[in-house]
């Protein structure tokens, strides 16, 4: 799923088309045939938490849907990234927008490449302080399960199970790392 083709100069509404600038860059840009500025295409940043409950972090909370894509599907909390805010503080934005839980963060917890939609995805461990759920608009239900009780076939995105799965092999394991992956 490829974003749409830049049409028209941010900087003056002229057309673009697409050249291999004469700066020596080696890709074909969106370039102004009016005032020559360049447009470059960069990837969107997703960012949530795993927000995790009780001293032993058993439980995850996780949110159920109520938008597209992937209606009624659960996700962790998350999402794009705002301008003017860092990974941690979208992070922390998404999980009160969504969830309505109160956290405390902790370090990055995975850096997931989603390079065939131009995407990456950066999920947080996140220490929730309480267990009361306000959710937002975007979600029809947030609840805490623990991983047997999670629904394994309802999860509405890879990234968000392969969070899940180094979450819990990690718990097992006495120790939570950092975890690149790339998605595809």
């Amino acid at each position: 799923m490829q974003r749409s083709p830049i049409r028209h100069c941010r900087e003056c509404g002229s057309p673009v088309v697409y050249r291999l600038p004469d700066d020596g860059d080696n890709k074909p840009r969106a370039v102004c045939t009016a005032c020559t500025t360049i447009h470059y295409e960069n990837p969107l940043n997703v960012v949530g938490t795993v927000p995790f409950w009780g001293e032993d972090g058993r439980q995850v909370l996780l949110c159920l849907r109520n938008i597209e894509p992937r209606r009624g599907k659960w996700t962790l909390p998350a999402g794009f990234m705002e301008l003017g805010e860092t990974t941690a503080e979208g992070a922390r934005r998404e999980t009160s927008e969504e969830a309505g839980a109160s956290i405390e963060m902790g370090p990055l917890f995975t850096l997931m490449n989603v390079s065939r939609v131009g995407q990456v995805h950066m999920y947080y461990l996140a220490r929730l302080l309480n267990d009361r759920f306000d959710p937002g608009h975007e979600t029809i239900e947030a609840r805490l399960f623990t991983e047997d009780e999670i629904p394994w076939d309802e999860i509405a995105f890879r990234t968000v199970r392969e969070t899940l799965e180094c979450y819990f092999a990690d718990r097992r394991q006495g120790r939570l790392g950092f975890h690149t992956i790339d998605v595809g």
